[in-house]
């Protein structure tokens, strides 16, 4: 029998930043309040990203630009990791380097082989502001480092060899949700921060 409420069961579905708004493409700002406020926030993210089909979803791309990221994702051997962190940093990023295939719900439909650590250590804190620390290896290693980075402003086609990121900003050029800022970032040949 559960003894806690589902992550996002009494949250509501947030409209999802895409390629080209400006608070995907900017650092995050530490959170300082840890009142109801940054709980509603969570349980929306969690709402929003199960409703996305998603593992991981980061506050900027609901459009709050707080250090904040939610994941219920599995590893490579299928173990299903589920939370949250506040504040993170990432303080490991280790072991093989492997490339493998990898979209965001910022990014729909798309997706792209990208370099990441198979071992990441993200440290930070609930909720609540009690400490955690989540180790993570294989695909749940490559979801910490992917929303680690959203918090840090960077989106995954910005870590894409350019032939790669070339493909991947054509693709996103010819989609039907790509914004009128999406365009313009997409015309000077970036997707994030020059």
């Amino acid at each position: 029998m559960r003894n806690r409420p589902i992550p996002g069961s009494s949250g509501r579905v947030r409209a999802m930043s895409l390629l080209g708004e400006p608070g995907l493409h900017a650092p995050c700002e530490p959170v300082t309040d840890f009142g109801p406020e940054l709980a509603g926030l969570i349980e929306d993210m969690f709402a929003t990203m199960y409703a996305a089909h998603g593992v991981g979803l980061a506050a900027n791309q609901v459009g709050v630009p707080l250090r904040v990221f939610v994941w219920d994702c599995p590893d490579d051997d299928d173990v299903r990791h589920l939370g949250h962190v506040v504040n993170p940093r990432l303080v490991a990023a280790d072991g093989v380097s492997v490339r493998g295939p990898e979209g965001c719900l910022s990014l729909p439909g798309l997706e792209s082989g990208t370099e990441r650590f198979d071992h990441a250590v993200v440290e930070g804190a609930d909720r609540d502001g009690a400490p955690v620390r989540v180790e993570g290896t294989g695909f749940f290693a490559r979801c910490l480092q992917h929303e680690y980075d959203h918090v840090e402003g960077t989106v995954y086609t910005d870590r894409l060899t350019p032939w790669r990121r070339s493909r991947a900003l054509r693709a996103a050029r010819r989609s039907p949700w790509v914004s009128a800022a999406g365009l313009e970032l997409l015309r000077e040949g970036r997707s994030a921060r020059s």
